[in-house]
């Protein structure tokens, strides 16, 4: 990329990680100029410190709120949107910035957004595809099926746990843990583990509930597999992240999950920065999830050499990845960082001074 043009990147609401990706981009190795968007329903959100254009975003849903998206990108010529919130709706409605030439670092293929955002729908598929294994499971929407299924799963020797079918990250999941003390955990940490009584007892309030899956419980080493594609899909590295005590993370060159990533890039073609969710159980990687986006703990990953949010944002321009070096094997953590926040009011918008406004 020989073009010393301002490129103009933005978020919309995204995690707080975003400040690292931000920064990643602003500080690539290519030398670049780029000016950082940011928007989010709180003006304090910690992913709008590292923007240099901050705005409130307001709360809608579906194509209305794809079409404020849109506009946003207009007025400030956005060159590249890299979204979070509501990636299925933009997806579906991608000719609004097509339109305006935004380039959007989303997975274009509706039908796999949709499969991937229900997990059972898209476990069935893998299932069937072979491409890597999946955990038991059985899909249920009611108490006398939880009751049903978790009784099928003890039976073949596993541990249990359940999680809703189109949640995200840890929300709504739990573990089925008969041997609970609840006293000690009343006066200990917040679990998000409990008795099969107590959550069947909880399911039988309703007649019916949103379809929930009841699952083995992995329990296994943790794998995050960091990804980065070109915009046709074609992987060109991937990272697996392993989950170590505490705050370690081990950045690993594990053969078994480099080759499910490899197939994983092939079936689906996803492009730019995703990210694959394994656990393994008695030696077997299993997927947790497939995220279509940078995950969280992305930068802790980019400490192997690769600035994956800027490779995204260079192939959303249509220009080569080109060659990567990369280190594997290494141990990573993190500190937090005591920060003055830059601040604004709702409803307001806020410019930083490139001159003064922002150390890094």
């Amino acid at each position: 990329m020989k073009s010393k043009k301002e490129y103009r990147v933005y978020f919309n609401r995204w995690f707080s990680v975003a400040y690292h990706y931000m920064n990643s981009i602003r500080n690539n190795e290519d030398g670049l100029p780029f000016k950082l968007y940011g928007t989010h329903p709180d003006p304090r959100h910690m992913a709008l410190q590292a923007a240099d254009y901050a705005a409130t975003e307001p709360v809608l849903q579906g194509v209305e709120y794809v079409q404020w998206l849109a506009d946003f990108c207009k007025e400030h010529e956005i060159d590249v949107f890299i979204p979070r919130l509501r990636m299925l709706d933009i997806a579906r409605n991608i000719e609004l910035f097509d339109a305006i030439g935004t380039k959007v670092t989303v997975c274009r293929d509706v039908d796999l957004l949709e499969k991937i955002s229900i997990k059972d729908k898209f476990y069935e598929e893998v299932r069937e595809s072979g491409i890597m294994e999946v955990p038991a499971y059985e899909v249920v929407t009611d108490a006398a099926g939880f009751k049903q299924a978790y009784e099928r799963l003890l039976a073949e020797g596993h541990r249990v746990c359940f999680k809703p079918t189109d949640s995200e990250g840890g929300l709504g999941f739990r573990i089925v843990n008969d041997q609970r003390n609840a006293l000690s955990d009343l006066f200990g940490y917040v679990t998000n583990e409990l008795t099969f009584e107590e959550a069947y007892s909880i399911l039988s309030q309703a007649d019916s509930f949103p379809s929930m899956m009841v699952m083995e419980l992995l329990e296994g080493p943790e794998y995050s597999i960091d990804c980065i594609a070109d915009g046709q899909g074609n992987l060109h590295a991937a990272i697996p992240r392993r989950k170590a005590d505490g705050r370690l993370r081990v950045l690993e060159h594990n053969e078994e999950l480099l080759a499910i990533a490899q197939r994983v890039a092939e079936a689906y073609r996803i492009p730019y920065n995703f990210n694959i969710q394994m656990r393994y159980s008695n030696g077997v990687p299993k997927l947790l999830e497939i995220n279509p986006r940078m995950s969280g703990g992305l930068h802790a990953t980019c400490l192997t050499g690769i600035n994956f949010p800027y490779l995204g944002v260079k192939a959303a321009l249509g220009q080569p990845i080109g060659e990567l070096k990369l280190e594997y094997n290494m141990m990573t953590s993190h500190i937090e960082l005591a920060m003055r926040m830059a601040t604004f009011e709702a409803g307001q918008e806020r410019e930083a001074s490139l001159a003064g406004d922002r150390s890094h």
